[in-house]
């Protein structure tokens, strides 16, 4: 099977059956600690906060959420702590539908977490602490061999240790099962892990730390793009409120515009983004279309208040689509 072949939806070799998880996260699980203030404090200030809150979160475990939330039988691959932060990151993993069987519990590392501010305008910065998912290693790869050959997708954030990142993707290479690597945080792409990649996202703080474009525009977006896709074939770079671009190695360049949509919450939104496109991906569609139905995943994410956001819908997010389609130039 060649990369074109898989981009356009051919199954991989190993046929789903029965409840075959679609979608195979591997990576982190945060429980995050959420604080509303009028906004983010500068160096060695000290602001007063409006309110505060928590919710299950890392990347990972964010991601598998919405890759279920999407319509996809999903999988997560992580560990969490011995604690109540553990127990409550595995309890909303199996309450949103996502299959934990392979979410190990780690009885010397606390779970990860991170805090998080939200400001006035929705906006946010966080800092994290990894705790035990930096012990995620590729004996948990080989533990949960099954689950990632019979899958068409997995996905790769991060947030866990670079070798463990390396040794998934090489299994699910063997095995002929797509793989997309969300380079967040970002890091300079190993050679012999983005051979092993199908589908490269990155946001624009991302893109430039890896390539050094600046991506102010969708131009410039299109731009880091093409210059990534000389190492990984397939590149999404996501521009916020700008759209996005994608570039096929070989291919021509692709941009959509972010759909005007009120921005209500942020946190979260890059997230949706990936689990709605491995979802659609692994559901058999060609990949262009799998990225124009996360673009607008993320878009109602984005205009959706936080309490609410586990209501958007498959559904909503395809009558969305439909009502204003708009071709990728």
């Amino acid at each position: 099977m060649t990369i074109k072949d898989s981009l356009h939806g051919t199954p991989n070799e190993f046929e789903q059956t029965g409840t075959s998880a679609q979608v195979v996260v591997l990576g982190s699980l945060h429980l995050d600690i959420l604080v509303h203030a009028p906004d983010r404090p500068k160096k060695g200030e000290t602001l007063p906060g409006r309110a505060w809150g928590y919710k299950a979160g890392g990347k990972g475990g964010n991601q598998a959420v919405a890759a279920a939330q999407f319509g996809a039988r999903t999988s997560m691959v992580g560990r969490v702590g011995n604690d109540d932060f553990g127990k409550r990151l595995l309890s909303h993993l199996r309450d949103a539908g996502v299959d934990a069987e392979h979410v190990y519990t780690d009885p010397e590392a606390g779970s990860g977490m991170s805090v998080a501010i939200i400001d006035a305008e929705g906006d946010y910065g966080a800092v994290i602490v990894s705790g035990a998912n930096l012990r995620l290693i590729d004996k948990d790869i080989e533990e949960a061999r099954e689950v990632i050959r019979n899958a068409q997708v997995l996905v790769l954030q991060n947030e866990v240790l670079e070798v463990t990142n390396l040794a998934a993707a090489h299994l699910a290479k063997r095995c002929r099962v797509r793989v997309i690597l969300n380079a967040a945080p970002a890091r300079r792409l190993r050679p012999d892990l983005s051979a092993n990649v199908d589908l490269l996202v990155v946001n624009a703080v991302e893109a430039e730390m890896i390539c050094g474009v600046a991506v102010t525009s969708l131009f410039s977006a299109a731009e880091a793009a093409a210059l990534l896709s000389n190492q990984v074939a397939n590149v999404v770079v996501t521009a916020g409120g700008l759209g996005l671009a994608m570039a096929e190695r070989g291919k021509t360049t692709h941009t959509e515009a972010a759909h005007p949509v009120k921005l209500v919450d942020t946190h979260g939104a890059g997230d949706a983004f990936i689990g709605a496109l491995a979802a659609r991906w692994a559901s058999g569609v060609p990949l262009a279309e799998a990225i124009r139905f996360a673009n607008s995943a993320a878009a109602l994410f984005v205009s959706t208040p936080a309490g609410q956001k586990k209501t958007v819908t498959s559904d909503q997010v395809t009558r969305f689509l439909s009502e204003c389609r708009q071709p990728m130039s």
